[in-house]
């Protein structure tokens, strides 16, 4: 994903890189703590216990520290580490190992979604920032669609670009309604497996993917 545009380059030392990585991660607990608009600089310093001057090295503003910590969020939900899967395995349980590190990486981040859905509605660099990270996504999910058909184990009519909007979109908001809207407790009582399971079988039956 390319870099935001919020961001400065990255400190050229092993200290600064450090002290940065503390002030990302004091940020991330103050703005889940307090929201973002109700979050003050002072708040960030006070919890990475270092001085505003610090803080100015490293960021112009709420904003750019902001951008920082939603750009480790974007790497967690994009590469989130899946289980091992051998290559040669049933690709539907591919599908699903992609899916389940996923919906388990969006858990973890979830508080930052919902921030980010918030602030987006209000900025436009945000509203930026998310477009970018779901086209990321959807770029992401399209190159998997087409190894798969030339593979010869998807529908190789379909068009990967538009089956992947289509399905990421499904999938994103599927996490978004899960973790974010309803805190992980829906109504109907389904649980991380189910979701998974059905994401997975809706992405099968739409691809039409054969077993290897």
């Amino acid at each position: 994903m390319a870099k935001s545009a919020l961001l400065r380059e990255l400190p050229a030392t092993r200290r600064g890189l450090r002290t940065r990585s503390v002030l990302i991660a004091a940020a991330r607990t103050a703005f889940e703590r307090s929201g973002y608009l109700d979050t003050r600089l002072a708040d960030i310093t006070a919890e990475a216990k270092c001085s505003a001057g610090t803080f100015y090295t490293y960021f112009s503003s709420k904003a750019e520290i902001f951008a920082a910590v939603l750009e480790l969020a974007q790497e967690d939900t994009m590469h989130p580490g899946m289980p091992h899967v051998h290559s040669d395995a049933d690709p539907a349980a591919i599908v699903e190992a992609s899916n389940r590190a996923y919906f388990e990486a969006y858990k973890r981040n979830a508080k930052l979604m919902a921030l980010l859905e918030q602030v987006a509605s209000i900025d436009p660099e945000f509203r930026e920032l998310r477009r970018r990270r779901a086209d990321a996504f959807v770029q992401r999910n399209a190159h998997s669609i087409e190894s798969l058909q030339a593979r010869g184990l998807a529908d190789p009519e379909i068009d990967p670009q538009l089956a992947s909007r289509a399905l990421s979109g499904m999938v994103s908001r599927l996490a978004f309604d899960y973790f974010v809207s309803r805190d992980g407790v829906p109504d109907s009582g389904i649980d991380l497996d189910e979701l998974t399971r059905s994401a997975t079988r809706l992405w099968v039956n739409a691809l039409r993917i054969s077993p290897a």
